[in-house]
């Protein structure tokens, strides 16, 4: 049997190191930004902890660490639409777990701890499961043409997700723990990560072709709606999680789920793997599940909220 791999452009193989940039501005950026929301907590009276309310977001604004921690992030999403524009969703998404093992570093310094072997192991099998995975995908997915079914899909998807997210938080929010935050702000921003690819890609080709509208054309505005209702409710689970865990542990959670969901979209529904072949599925599986249980290992090292 032929071992059918896809080899990367030039260009293409150019989205990795931007990438790679990008996670360390996330890496820094969320260190800063949970220094900003940690004093703002400890500032606000003892209680039970059901996420930051409207007062505690605008008091963050006046937190200097916070906005550049900010700034930061906005730097690291600017460089990750790049490396999209450039490389298949598969390839790059998951390069955000090396601002984990960065995370963990800064997060053991500020804190004037050491890292313990139970961590370094939790940290190596979120980095090693989503470093087998962009690997295999590197060679087996490429980017492919997105049709308007493939697309409504996608958004209809978004559409459940955020409604049960909603719900669940509305009935149940004083039982949302810090991995409750964090998987619901991966789940989100796996999904902005594919629509960003979408609507960059449609961008481009609307260019190439002259600015000549098409009917279809007009699920890229509904494409940008749901990637700004993503994105802010993300982010507030994210500014949540931050209020009640470390920081190593949100990117951890973040690194993972993210690239894991956009990486599915990408697989399932835009057909960014039609040419790979069978032996990648059940490795995507295997890193996918190693990844997961390194979030859910360094979660036991963290039993108390920093």
């Amino acid at each position: 049997m032929a071992l059918e791999l896809v080899s990367l452009t030039p260009t293409q193989a150019l989205g990795i190191p931007v990438a790679l940039v990008g996670s360390v501005f996330l890496a820094l950026g969320a260190q800063f930004q949970h220094r900003g929301v940690s004093k703002n907590e400890q500032e606000e009276p003892p209680g039970t902890k059901t996420g930051l309310n409207p007062k505690a977001l605008l008091a963050l604004i006046r937190r200097p660490e916070w906005v550049a921690g900010t700034l930061m992030l906005g730097l690291a999403i600017v460089l990750q639409l790049f490396s999209l524009y450039l490389a298949p969703l598969t390839v790059v998404q998951p390069l955000g777990a090396v601002a984990l093992v960065i995370t963990a570093v800064l997060n053991a310094r500020a804190t004037g701890t050491k890292l313990g072997a139970p961590t370094i192991r939790a940290v190596a099998l979120c980095v090693g499961g989503i470093g087998l995975f962009v690997s295999v995908a590197a060679l087996t997915t490429t980017t492919v043409p997105i049709h308007d079914l493939q697309l409504i899909i996608v958004l209809i998807i978004l559409g459940a997700v955020l409604t049960i997210l909603a719900l669940s938080f509305g009935f149940f929010r004083r039982k949302f723990t810090t991995l409750s935050y964090i998987s619901a702000a991966g789940v989100l921003f796996g999904f902005v990560a594919t629509l960003a690819k979408v609507v960059i890609d449609r961008v481009h080709t609307l260019i190439q072709f002259g600015f000549h509208y098409e009917p279809g054309d007009g699920l890229t505005f509904v494409c940008v709606a749901g990637l700004v209702a993503a994105a802010l409710s993300g982010s507030y689970f994210v500014q949540s999680a931050y209020s009640s865990g470390p920081p190593d542990l949100v990117v951890a959670g973040l690194t993972v789920i993210d690239p894991l969901i956009g990486v599915s979209i990408g697989i399932s529904v835009l057909g960014e793997a039609s040419s790979a072949p069978i032996w990648a599925t059940p490795v995507f599986l295997l890193a996918g599940a190693l990844a997961v249980y390194g979030v859910f290992q360094l979660s036991t090292r963290h039993t108390s909220p920093v």
